[in-house]
C-alpha cells in the first residue's frame, strides 16, 4: 500500500510541476486532468469512494472541461504563451522556497515521531467529513465553497465577454 501511495504521490508532484511549467495551454489542462485523477486515486486508497467519485465527476470531468472550453473560446489552441520577463523573479523564488519549507515542516512535524509524541489521529467517516466540510459553524467550509463557485461563474462570464470581442 505504501508503494502505491508513493507512486501516486510522485505522479501528483510530477504532473503538478508540468502543469505550471509547460508553455502550451492545452497541455497544461491535460496535466491538470492527470493531477486530479491521481488525487482521486488517493481518495480511493483511503476508502473514500464517494469523495473519489466526486473528484472525478466534478473536478476531472467538469472543471477541466470548463477550462478547455474557456481556452478554446479565448485563444488559439496551438499557440505558445510568451515567456514571462519579470524583475520580481527573485521574490517569487524566495516565496516559493519559504512556502515549501513551511509545508515540509508541517508534514514532518505531523508524521514523524522523532520530533516528539505524535498526536492522536481521528478516523473520519464520509458522513462526518461531509458534515464538517459543508457546515456553516466555526471550522466549516461552506462560505469558501460558495465564494469559489461565484469566482468560477465570474471566470465563465469573463471568458464569454473576451471571446465576443474577437
Amino acid at each position: 500500500m505504501e508503494i502505491m501511495f508513493a507512486i501516486v504521490a510522485l505522479a501528483i508532484i510530477i504532473f503538478s510541476v508540468l502543469t505550471v511549467t509547460t508553455r502550451k495551454i492545452l497541455r497544461a489542462a491535460t496535466y491538470l486532468l492527470f493531477t486530479l485523477f491521481a488525487t482521486a486515486a488517493i481518495y480511493f486508497m483511503m476508502d473514500y469512494e464517494f469523495l473519489g467519485g466526486v473528484q472525478i465527476a466534478v473536478y476531472a470531468g467538469g472543471i477541466v472541461v470548463l477550462f478547455v472550453f474557456s481556452i478554446l473560446l479565448t485563444s488559439k489552441p496551438g499557440e505558445n504563451s510568451e515567456k514571462l520577463a519579470s524583475r520580481r523573479r527573485g521574490a517569487g523564488l524566495i516565496a516559493a522556497v519559504a512556502t515549501a519549507a513551511v509545508a515540509g515542516w508541517a508534514l514532518v512535524s505531523r508524521c514523524c515521531s522523532f520530533l516528539g509524541a505524535k498526536p492522536e489521529m481521528e478516523f473520519y467517516t464520509m458522513k462526518q467529513l461531509g458534515t464538517d466540510m459543508l457546515s456553516t459553524s466555526r471550522g466549516g467550509y461552506m462560505l469558501p465553497f460558495e465564494a469559489i463557485s461565484v469566482l468560477l461563474l465570474a471566470c465563465i462570464i469573463g471568458g464569454v465577454v473576451v471571446a465576443r470581442r474577437r
